[in-house]
């Protein structure tokens, strides 16, 4: 088992920024304001000479004022039980505070060891920051900036001195079932978790926004490895002014991204709000397997069930693929097939899909429903394969796949859906159109054959047409990589040419020496003999 290390210390000390600097994520919430850590939050050690598990708690305070305050406390108490070594986070710009000194003189009750680290000793001598800490009798005081990771390393050398690293423990990423549970504020989240798991885990209550960070729980059953992540409530972005809960609605965001199945918790006295449908939607874009669990439902009376049933849904209908479990969080009715509908949606999502297979059912629905026609063609599916997991991806293959509509689109994904037994999972469909090698071809052709196209009779001045095609013969001698030359041909003359060398002297057919003669006696001659034939 892996050393588990709890940071305590009074409100706004610095425990979560020290968390992170610890675990080098940004797990927890960072704000300069006291109490914005409430939960538990577990995470894996980096820093350090062996690895640890290290819990960031909320402050801790004498005089409980609130609640919620109260539930703080008892969040902090069951992280020292649970702790091996403790660290005591105090802050070295206010100095020592009497709410220091009672949570010191908490922890040394504990009867384990307590490690003194004075934060936001950047820019001071640390001798001098530190001396009057002295006063509390954990040793010797550590002076860090977790801000900016000083002092970090020799803090969890000096924590850490002496445990023996365990090569038996598992690996921070194991192979669990990651399930977030997400909805609005004071929906019954924190308290589902808690019905789920045994055990009062997280802080549950009334009061709305009590949850900030995403939690994450791991736990197992029947068998299984689990890890819940319970989030904060998301409201609408016009009501969110705070900036804790603006980063609470960021990390509900990512615990979204990080899950394999999510659970959308509704409220069944409220109605389906657009918030609702918005949040589902961004869990529809990530592909993540969705079930929806109706809260509160054992307060419903029995003639308002039916409308509720209806009002689900028309409001929910992008999602016709998604199990409804009406449950009670706080008295575990519904909540043990909710847990069984988990495990069958996971299975579902990581589920192997073989080509020949897809491409059956693909025929099958092809032969029941054929596809549109674009433009007088029909579309071509050839075959299907499977492209990835969670969530499952199909890829299609054909001629004109770009042309198909949406509602074909949704008929397929049902069919596959069906075929496999996909259950409550989005079927993410990729059509890809295959390359026509005729194409390929026809380009090629025309690359190769635009220089047999050279028109020689466009240039100025006529040639013969043994030039003409000698050049065409040239060029495509070049192309084949041998080069002919033909002969060249002389033009031949024109007309009026001809009829002026008949009218130089002494070459007319008459023998007169008369410039004027010839061409009369030529034009006379011809026109003699036209007149003859027709005769």
């Amino acid at each position: 088992m892996l050393p588990i290390v709890a940071i305590v210390g009074r409100p706004n000390v610095g425990k979560s920024t020290l968390f992170n600097a610890l675990t080098g994520t940004r797990d927890a919430i960072v704000a300069d304001m006291p109490g914005v850590t409430r939960d538990r939050q577990y995470g894996f050690g980096r820093v350090g000479p062996v690895p640890c598990i290290l819990v960031d708690t909320g402050g801790v305070v004498e005089s409980p004022s609130s609640t919620i305050e109260s539930l703080m406390r008892q969040q902090t108490e069951r992280a020292v039980v649970e702790a091996d070594r403790l660290i005591l986070v105090v802050d070295g710009r206010v100095g020592l505070t009497n709410e220091d000194i009672y949570v010191a003189r908490t922890l040394k009750r504990a009867g384990k060891p307590v490690f003194l680290a004075v934060n936001k000793a950047e820019g001071r001598d640390p001798g001098v920051i530190a001396a009057e800490f002295h006063r509390l009798g954990c040793g010797d005081p550590l002076a860090i900036a977790a801000a900016h990771g000083i002092g970090c390393d020799t803090l969890m050398d000096v924590v850490l001195d002496g445990v023996e690293p365990d090569t038996d423990a598992p690996p921070p990423d194991d192979d669990s079932i990651r399930i977030a549970i997400i909805g609005r504020p004071n929906v019954g989240k924190s308290t589902l978790v808690n019905r789920l798991i045994g055990e009062e885990r997280v802080i549950a209550n009334d009061m709305p926004g009590t949850t900030r960070d995403s939690i994450f729980v791991p736990f197992e059953r029947d068998g299984r490895k689990f890890t819940l992540i319970d989030t904060a409530g998301v409201r609408r972005r016009a009501r969110v002014e705070d900036a804790v809960e603006r980063a609470s609605v960021a990390k509900t965001l990512q615990a979204i991204a990080a899950a394999h199945i999510v659970v959308m918790v509704l409220d069944a006295h409220g109605e389906v709000a657009e918030q609702d449908a918005s949040v589902l939607g961004i869990a529809l874009e990530r592909g993540r397997a969705l079930l929806i669990a109706v809260n509160k439902w054992d307060g419903i009376p029995t003639e308002q069930r039916e409308t509720i049933h209806n009002d689900l849904k028309l409001r929910l209908n992008f999602v016709p693929f998604a199990p409804v479990h009406f449950i009670s969080a706080r008295h575990g009715t519904g909540v043990g097939e909710l847990a069984t509908a988990a495990v069958r949606a996971y299975d579902a999502a990581m589920r192997q899909m073989a080509t020949p297979q897809l491409s059956r059912i693909m025929e099958k629905a092809i032969e029941a429903h054929q596809p549109p026609l674009v433009q007088g063609r029909r579309i071509k599916l050839r075959y299907a394969h499977q492209g990835g997991k969670n969530p499952p991806r199909i890829i299609v293959h054909g001629n004109q796949t770009f042309a198909v509509p949406d509602h074909y689109k949704r008929y397929l994904s049902n069919v596959f859906r069906e075929a496999f037994d996909l259950f409550a999972n989005p079927v993410a469909l990729e059509f890809r159109t295959d390359a026509n090698p005729y194409d390929r071809r026809r380009e090629r052709h025309k690359t190769t054959s635009k220089p047999d196209v050279v028109d020689r009779s466009t240039t100025k001045g006529k040639t013969g047409g043994k030039a003409k095609v000698g050049a065409k013969t040239a060029v495509r001698g070049k192309a084949v990589g041998i080069l002919k030359s033909a002969p060249k041909a002389k033009p031949k003359p024109e007309r009026h040419e001809r009829s002026a060398k008949a009218a130089k002297p002494g070459s007319s057919r008459s023998g007169k020496d008369n410039t004027r003669g010839p061409r009369v006696a030529v034009a006379t001659g011809k026109s003699l003999g036209r007149s003859n034939k027709r005769r």
